[in-house]
């Protein structure tokens, strides 16, 4: 009696079964098949059980986009663990701090972040097994259970999985997301929650098993997480690339692998727009193209319609807090221009006033999501996820909350208008203004600063920072984009510095963003 797909892992376990000889991955140059990563990610499971890890602990993957990421989220889950994915560019003070809020039992790390993960890593102790993709780092020599993949894997070549102990309701990973505070809150999803939205959006995208799947952005960024999930579960293969900063050398490996899906966001594509070799690309193959992220300006969509004829084109809309809230089928591009489209298969979408009253169209209301994709709640923040997850419709169950401001026309199409806390979303990655301004304030010379995001047309929205220096002091914007870069992610350093006498305040002497708004510089932002 064949078994039912209850966790999900076992996209990867019937791929393999059914397909075990098909390229699954190429990454770097190397193709590996379904059989090949169900070993391998069979092998990790293994020696992470072997290492201490537990069903229920939480397994960190500190990876670039890379074979290695990919293998080590699907061992993570087989050996019944949490696994969470994070961006190879976050520094060692957060990473420290994600350690130690979910308690990680392991981690998994790229060998050149050394550098940042050994620092963190000597600061968690909950730690029991550091496994490392390549040569270990003399410094780390103190790290518990520090060993090498090929170590590791090589004592379990050829292992089945451990006995499996999870069920459909447990949870299969935590995503990272800055909050209004600054501090990182962990987004918890459990397996049916990821089966669901894998299940409705490849629905919706008619993906079918000879897909190749374009994985250009993060493992770390849900959305890019999610083509490495839908790929393994169609059967498909997924092309991964370790980011767009070289985009020349990306569609050349495009055109060779004959890729037919082109997942990305607003700025990817507007570096795509800007490509003079673009025309000399075939890119017949391509049948579909997504965006999410942000929104996606109208004049991306038309030049999307001119690089790619013959795709469709899906602009999408969601939060990490249930992965994906609507789509624009690609006929309504032009009937439905600034929609974000309707509800994803098997989700429920309303709005609701400051008082919970539900409103109908041409409203203007926070957006209200049911559906199995709505997730568990925020790691061990049960205030935090008080506010988001609220008492549906039937008795016992919650709905989302999402704290976005939205609207709904007469045909029931959904029309983002503005996020109800003070989230940057830029570069399809959330920032958190707090942690910019207090990176700001740590530069000597800078008395106060705030931080807003405003509309722009390649990041979705530039970060701008507005500064006021103490008397006396003397720095240019350039010195402080330079401190900025040493203290922060990338996707996190403002566009835009703007120095100013005051900042505006409200009279509780809270500063009043709105009011910084109207004073930044009508000039477009610098990407």
């Amino acid at each position: 009696m064949p078994r039912a797909v209850t966790l999900l892992h076992d996209f990867l376990h019937d791929s393999a079964a059914r397909l075990p000889d098909k390229c699954a991955l190429v990454c770097a140059g190397r193709g590996s098949t379904y059989a090949e990563l169900e070993a391998a990610s069979n092998g990790l499971a293994c020696a992470l059980r072997r290492r201490g890890v537990q069903r229920g602990d939480r397994v960190v993957v500190f990876a670039e986009n890379s074979r290695t990421a990919a293998i080590s989220f699907w061992g993570a889950l087989k050996a019944d663990a949490i696994v969470s994915m994070v961006n190879a560019g976050t520094k060692a003070e957060k990473l420290a701090f994600i350690l130690n809020d979910c308690r990680a039992t392991a981690l998994i790390a790229a060998p050149h972040l050394a550098s940042t993960f050994v620092p963190a890593a000597l600061r968690a102790p909950h730690l029991r097994a550091v496994i490392v993709d390549g040569l270990l780092p003399s410094e780390g020599a103190s790290l518990p259970g520090l060993c090498t993949w090929e170590s590791a894997l090589g004592v379990e070549s050829g292992a089945r999985p451990p006995a499996r102990r999870a069920i459909d309701i447990d949870a299969a990973a935590i995503v990272y997301t800055s909050g209004s505070t600054g501090e990182p809150k962990g987004v918890l999803l459990t397996h049916r929650n990821m089966l669901t939205a894998s299940a409705s959006i490849t629905a919706y995208l008619e993906n079918v098993e000879d897909d190749v799947i374009l994985g250009v952005l993060p493992l770390s960024f849900d959305y890019g997480l999610y083509q490495l999930i839908m790929a393994s579960q169609l059967g498909a293969r997924l092309v991964l690339e370790k980011s767009f900063v070289f985009p020349q050398r990306v569609m050349e490996t495009v055109v060779r692998e004959r890729v037919t899906g082109f997942p990305g966001v607003p700025t990817l594509f507007a570096t795509l727009a800007e490509m003079e070799s673009l025309p000399g690309f075939d890119l017949s193959a391509v049948r579909y193209v997504t965006n999410t992220a942000a929104a996606l300006p109208f004049k991306h969509i038309r030049k999307l319609g001119e690089i790619f004829p013959q795709a469709r084109i899906y602009s999408m809309y969601g939060l990490t807090e249930c992965k994906r809230c609507t789509y624009l089928p690609p006929a309504d591009l032009l009937r439905k221009p600034g929609s974000v489209g309707i509800a994803i298969p098997n989700t429920e979408l309303w709005l609701v006033d400051e008082q919970d009253r539900r409103l109908g169209p041409g409203k203007v209301g926070q957006l209200v999501i049911r559906g199995a994709t709505v997730m568990a709640g925020y790691w061990e923040k049960p205030e935090a996820t008080a506010q988001r997850l609220r008492p549906g419709p039937l008795p016992g169950e919650r709905v989302l909350y999402t704290g976005d401001l939205c609207r709904l026309d007469d045909d029931g199409y959904l029309y983002f208008v503005a996020r109800m806390d003070d989230i940057i979303k830029s570069r399809g990655e959330k920032v958190a203004p707090k942690e910019v301004e207090n990176a700001l304030v740590e530069v000597a010379g800078v008395k106060e600063a705030a931080v807003v995001g405003v509309p722009d047309a390649r990041l979705g929205e530039a970060i701008c920072a507005f500064v006021v220096l103490e008397k006396g002091a003397v720095l240019t914007s350039e010195r402080l984009l330079l401190e900025c870069r040493q203290r922060l992610e990338p996707f996190m350093v403002p566009q835009q510095i703007v120095f100013l006498r005051e900042l505006p305040k409200t009279s509780s002497g809270k500063i009043h963003k709105a009011g910084l708004r109207e004073q930044r510089p009508a000039t477009e932002a610098t990407p």
